[in-house]
Order: C-alpha cells, then structure tokens, then sequence
C-alpha cells in the first residue's frame, strides 16, 4: 500500500475540516458536537479509502471556452494557485486574502478573469474561506465530488473549469439562498470600483 505524501495529507485534513467545521464561529471542540447537515456518506467509499488513493482529482471531459495546457497554466498562475485551481488543493482556513475582505467590487476567477461573484454576495459564515450566497447568473458550475468517504458537490469556473471550491445548502444562513459557496481566496482576483486588481500573494 503507498503511503500518501505529506501534502496530500494536509489537503485531507483541511478538506475534512470544511465539511465539518463550518458552524462554530472557531475551530473548536464545541463544533465537532454539531451535527453536519451536508456530507452523505458513500457506503462504497471509506474516509480511509480516499485518503490512500493515489488521486482525489475526477477527470474532467467538459469542453471549457479558456483550454491551455497544463504547462501553460502553471506558468501563468503559479505553484500554490496552479495547485487549487486546477489539482483542487485547499488552502489553509482564515489564511485566504479574501477571506475577511468586505470591499465593493468584483470577485472573478483568478484563472480566466471570468465574472464569477459580486461583493454584495459575500457575506460572513466563520468556516475559514470566502462565503457567497450566490454567483453571478450562469457563472459557476456544480460536479458531484464522491472524495473523503462523502459526496459534497464541487464548484468551478465555467469559462475555464477552475476549482474554486465546495457548495453547501441548508445550512440555516441567514442570506438570501439559503446556500454557501465556500471558495479559495487563490482561486479569485477582486477587483474593486476604481479598478484596483487584488489577488492572494502566491
């Protein structure tokens, strides 16, 4: 049995973390109690099963508007946002630049510069990432994500098939939808009202 890489194991745990721990304004003993109302186990898939597969990525055949090689992307993004937008790593929860951001502006794929949230969208939830309740219309896409023993559902950039992260749904917020589109800061770029471009250092 191969053994996963240290990384690998990082993501895991963070990953797990994002489905568990969202509710509890701290990363605390008090949210492990609490129920979460979004993973459905998968009978076929241990938690054990995913963490020593050789790779959590599902192949993607979706013919995206942006193709660039796997080359070419990495050069143009770099290695940490190169990693979540197209391997789907995470980053670290409360370490995203845009995570305690409350600017006006626009939230676009840091990938394609693609439209993807406005900043009335956003709105403060106490899971570690960037909160949405919405997108702009048209602009994000859902996959099934079966990793870590449950199926969550994954959200990407529709015009260059970027991960950003995961959606939740009925989770109680007090937004509009009652839905949450938790997104790594890497995966974005904000540009606010008088043009200033903002992106996580990489």
């Amino acid at each position: 049995m191969r053994f996963p890489s240290i990384p690998t194991l990082i993501r895991t745990f963070y990953a797990f973390s994002n489905t568990t721990l969202h509710t509890a304004p701290t990363f605390g003993l008090r949210a492990l109690y609490q129920s979460p109302q979004r993973a459905i186990p998968l009978r076929s898939m241990s938690f054990l099963g995913a963490l020593f597969r050789t790779s959590s990525k599902m192949p993607d055949t979706t013919k995206y508007p942006v193709q660039k090689t796997e080359e070419e992307w990495r050069a143009e993004l770099g290695s940490k946002a190169y990693g979540i937008l197209r391997n789907q790593n995470t980053e670290r929860p409360g370490t995203g630049e845009f995570y305690e951001h409350a600017k006006k502006g626009e939230y676009k794929c840091r990938g394609c510069d693609h439209p993807l949230y406005l900043a009335d969208h956003k709105f403060e939830s106490a899971c570690g990432w960037p909160a949405y309740w919405d997108s702009i219309a048209g602009a994000v896409g859902e996959k099934p994500d079966p990793t870590l023993g449950m199926m969550r559902t994954e959200i990407v950039c529709n015009n260059c098939g970027g991960h950003l992260g995961h959606i939740f749904r009925g989770e109680g917020n007090n937004t509009p939808k009652d839905q949450r589109h938790c997104v790594n800061s890497r995966s974005l770029k904000f540009v606010a009202e008088d043009g200033t471009v903002v992106e996580d250092k990489d």
